[in-house]
């Protein structure tokens, strides 16, 4: 590829074509202007001039970045090295295609650059609930906090259950400039009821990137041994909320001693259980790929160990919350601590910790649950279940996993990209050259506080306000364009 500078001659030529068929990308681009974003760690300020011949022999613009001295954390092939990296035209290049004097240039000092993660489990509330979050709100929260990519789940108002559902959704997403990438989650059953399968081959056919009741599972065998089977056909996974609605009830917190010593409904482990079991022996005769969402128990993340061994497509995740929270810490006056699956025993959250730790939990999700104040302040009982977990969920997770339990940086890594990656059927994501920098900078060594004016979120219910983490982004590049300043971060 031949790269030179683009001088006086050329930018006169450039601005010539202004408006004409033939005009050049760098026209509006390059000539003349100041790269997009103002880094808090004094970033380039501006593209490299550079053009280059494309393969018709037209005169074209490149951009050309050198992203220097980072930790580059591959979990594509394992690698933790110090060095450069290098971008052009949006995509990761070797370092023999970029001249050191074309290149605009942003120093890491040192902090780790990774490829943008992957949230299976998203509620973006739109249509139906825009007042907690749209998808232009929660797109772009998730893409500064450090997600390329995003899984919305269909449980919306009215539930994404039919092929004109899921194109709007996309289009929706389409419009959201410096977003993460949305997939979109379609309904298993139809209106979310658990009677009749929905029309699986047409939401599809439409685009969406797996079949989901999340908020309920068809209860029914048979009604899901059909959608495993037609989901299977179509090579598409199954993302199942395991719970069983006939022990579920009216449970609002684990039942257990606390619930019991608080006078509450509880929601028992066997719910949970019961529903994972069934989901894998309908897998095993279905051959159907099946993704257990936010996983809460020991005993959930035994089958699911034991399924893997067996070789099964069978997956799990579970989530920061799960992770970090017990039922001893529930406080009824504070209904951000309502979640579903509940916050359940300490011994189950060390089984899921140990489960992330070797890998049959292969994904960690956010399970990223808006609700507005006044849906919140209910009361315990009555309140919606779910909190947000974007913005905090690099710095839970890594306060949790890296730093607390001694997980290396490449497996906690590999729980939020190829991990769900896998289970979408995406290919890795990578820093090898030639893939699109879609680019993440993380600061692990600097302690944060959650404060709610950061968010860009509509919501703040979350219980994490005011604690102290370690680990989240600094710096976001889509298509290696960088994306205007983390708000945290100056």
């Amino acid at each position: 590829m031949r790269v030179f500078r683009s001088g006086k001659k050329n930018r006169r030529m450039a601005r010539g074509c202004r408006g004409k068929r033939y005009s050049y990308p760098f026209v509006d681009a390059f000539i003349g202007r100041s790269y997009p974003a103002a880094s808090p760690l004094r970033s380039c300020r501006r593209y490299s001039r550079c053009v280059s011949w494309n393969g018709e022999g037209i005169r074209r613009a490149m951009a050309a970045l050198v992203i220097r001295n980072a930790r580059r954390i591959n979990p594509d092939d394992g690698t933790d090295e110090r060095g450069d990296l290098y971008i052009i035209d949006g995509r990761i290049a070797e370092g023999s295609e970029i001249s050191p004097s074309e290149a605009a240039v942003f120093d890491a000092d040192g902090r780790i650059v990774v490829p943008a993660l992957i949230d299976l489990h998203v509620h973006l509330r739109e249509p139906g609930n825009e007042a907690a979050e749209t998808t232009a709100t929660g797109l772009r929260a998730a893409r500064m906090a450090g997600f390329g990519v995003v899984v919305a789940m269909p449980n919306t108002i009215p539930p994404i259950d039919t092929p004109e559902h899921v194109r709007a959704a996309l289009r929706r997403a389409a419009a959201v400039e410096d977003g993460a990438i949305l997939l979109q989650s379609a309904c298993l059953t139809r209106s979310r009821e658990g009677r009749a399968v929905a029309d699986l081959e047409a939401l599809a056919a439409a685009g969406a990137s797996a079949f989901t009741d999340d908020g309920s599972t068809p209860p029914e065998d048979v009604i899901m041994r059909e959608a495993m089977d037609r989901a299977a056909a179509l090579g598409l996974p199954i993302l199942d909320h395991a719970q069983d609605p006939t022990l579920e009830r009216r449970g609002v917190m684990h039942e257990g001693r606390c619930s019991q010593r608080r006078g509450v409904p509880g929601i028992p482990a066997a719910a949970e259980i019961r529903i994972i079991e069934r989901d894998i022996r309908l897998a095993r005769e279905t051959g159907a790929r099946v993704h257990i969402q936010h996983v809460s128990t020991a005993e959930g993340v035994a089958c699911i160990r034991a399924a893997r061994a067996e070789g099964l497509p069978v997956s799990g995740e579970t989530t920061p919350h799960h992770l970090t929270w017990i039922d001893e810490d529930v406080r009824l006056e504070n209904p951000n601590f309502k979640v579903n699956p509940p916050l359940r025993s300490r011994a189950d959250r060390e089984a899921l910790i140990q489960g992330v730790l070797e890998g049959t939990l292969s994904c960690l999700a956010t399970d990223h649950a808006p609700h507005t104040i006044e849906a919140k302040a209910r009361g315990f009982e009555k309140a919606p279940p779910g909190m947000v977990g974007l913005e905090t969920a690099i710095g839970v997770t890594w306060t949790r996993l890296v730093i607390e339990y001694g997980m290396p940086p490449i497996e906690w890594l590999r729980r939020w990209t190829t991990g769900p990656a896998a289970v979408l059927g995406l290919p890795p994501p990578s820093l090898r050259p030639g893939v699109p920098a879609d680019l993440v900078l993380l600061d692990v060594t600097t302690p944060w506080t959650v404060r709610a004016d950061w968010f860009l979120s509509k919501s703040r219910n979350t219980p994490f306000m005011g604690h102290k983490l370690w680990g989240r982004a600094v710096a976001v590049w889509k298509k290696g364009r960088q994306v205007r300043e983390v708000p945290w971060a100056s």
